[in-house]
């Protein structure tokens, strides 16, 4: 029997803190359009994560992934670091 690979949602973001304990603060940003003027608008929306042993540093672009409720805000965790900063 093969086991299915779960379908969760995974999200690239850059860490904006890490002063938590085993926690960092993800901003994750996403490119809209206007709906009345049609120009490209930035939101942005910001989110907790998991990290277990507290390698992020501020700067970092991470990728998370949605997992059960791990806090009353935490429901990320991270996967990779995908870029350190300098």
């Amino acid at each position: 029997m093969e086991t299915a690979k779960s379908k969760k949602k995974q999200i690239i973001g850059k860490v904006i803190s890490n002063k938590m304990d085993k926690t960092i603060v993800v901003e994750i940003e996403r490119l809209m359009m206007h709906s009345l003027y049609k120009k490209p608008v930035r939101r942005s929306k910001r989110v907790k994560g998991h990290d277990e042993k507290n390698e992020c540093s501020i700067g970092d672009t991470v990728l998370i992934e949605e997992t059960r409720p791990l806090s009353k805000d935490k429901r990320y965790r991270l996967v990779e670091i995908i870029e350190k900063v300098k």
